[in-house]
């Protein structure tokens, strides 16, 4: 994720910030330029004090859901994110409001690298057989005040999200009871994004036979595959193999886990990069762990730069968050075999913003 600067006063601002906290001036993000701008009231709308241009907040801002720009002339629409939201929880309470908003917050992180890649994102109007759109569902209470949880997953272009998801305490809750390392709202999004881009890149790109020799046969029974997992548990050599355990069930699964650990990486070390980040250990082998880098994460096309860039980072972060006490920020090992994995998902991407498919 990059950094931005306020137009306004200079300050050092984030994807996610509505207002300055230097000079108090409205902030908004605008999608086509890849750019935060301070804004000043204009007429009906809001002129970026930068760009020179009118622009209207999204829908979703109404309720401090949302700092995304449109064009003026597309007021009272949503924005590319939140036009793909088909469903959205009842927000009839403080509580909900708040779950919709951090749902939402990690709903834009991942636009963001979607619309930097410029991979296809179409919403359900545009392709109402297999566009992307997203349904965020409560558990249900039944009558003798039992829940239903919900399940989050993917099914023919749709993402079901679990609002729940948002609630600190009850995803730690999941994470532990399902043996996992890492949870997050942002992680849900990334690996159902996965999904969503198997079935477009993948199976309708013409790319299964080169999928297979990578990740394995999918035509293996899926639902037997869930079942062994979680009844067996993983092969002893799966860290040799998979990115995490859940990988281990199902190439649909691998594949999934492997595209979102990619978004995690390319996303990272982009951070790093706005940061100036570089590494150089007080080691006895300290060019093992250097780091410096140098290239747009995004734009890179050499996946090499991006596997050497990696370790050092995750090594110097999980270091910080030991000497604070808490859990490793990233609680994975990446192998020969996993590395080949994630170059076939750079390269997917690559063809997949290219070609248009």
């Amino acid at each position: 994720m990059r950094l931005f600067s306020c137009d306004n006063c200079g300050n050092t601002i984030h994807f996610d910030n509505g207002t300055c906290v230097a000079c108090s001036r409205r902030l908004g993000y605008v999608p086509s330029r890849w750019r935060m701008t301070s804004l000043e009231p204009s007429g009906e709308g809001w002129n970026s004090l930068a760009l020179g241009e009118s622009f209207a907040f999204c829908t979703n801002a109404e309720i401090g859901a949302c700092n995304w720009l449109l064009p003026i002339d597309q007021a009272g629409h949503l924005c590319p994110a939140c036009r793909h939201n088909r469903t959205i929880p009842a927000l009839t309470d403080d509580k909900t409001i708040d779950a919709f908003r951090r749902v939402l917050s990690a709903e834009r992180h991942l636009f963001y690298s979607l619309l930097a890649w410029r991979l296809p994102v179409p919403n359900r109007v545009e392709d109402p057989e297999a566009g992307l759109a997203f349904d965020f569902l409560a558990d249900e209470i039944g009558p003798d005040g039992g829940v239903t949880p919900v399940m989050t997953g993917h099914t023919d272009g749709v993402i079901t999200l679990a609002i729940a998801e948002a609630d600190d305490a009850a995803r730690e809750e999941r994470r532990v009871h399902l043996g996992e390392p890492y949870r997050t709202l942002l992680g849900h999004f990334r690996h159902e994004i996965g999904h969503y881009y198997w079935d477009r890149l993948v199976r309708d790109g013409g790319r299964l036979d080169a999928f297979r020799a990578v990740f394995g046969d999918e035509r293996q029974d899926y639902a037997e595959a869930l079942q062994r997992n979680y009844r067996e548990g993983p092969p002893a050599d799966w860290q040799n193999r998979f990115v995490s355990t859940y990988a281990a069930c199902h190439p649909w699964e691998d594949f999934a886990e492997t595209f979102a650990h990619y978004i995690h990486m390319v996303d990272a070390l982009e951070t790093a990069h706005a940061l100036g980040l570089a590494i150089s250990p007080r080691v006895a082998v300290p060019e093992q762990l250097d780091l410096e880098v140098d290239f747009a994460p995004y734009r890179q096309k050499d996946f090499g730069a991006l596997a050497n860039a990696w370790p050092p980072l995750t090594v110097a972060v999980n270091e910080i968050n030991r000497s604070l006490g808490q859990r490793d920020f990233y609680p994975f090992v990446l192998s020969a075999e996993i590395l080949s994995k994630l170059e076939f998902v750079h390269e997917l991407i690559a063809q997949g913003r290219s070609s248009g498919t």
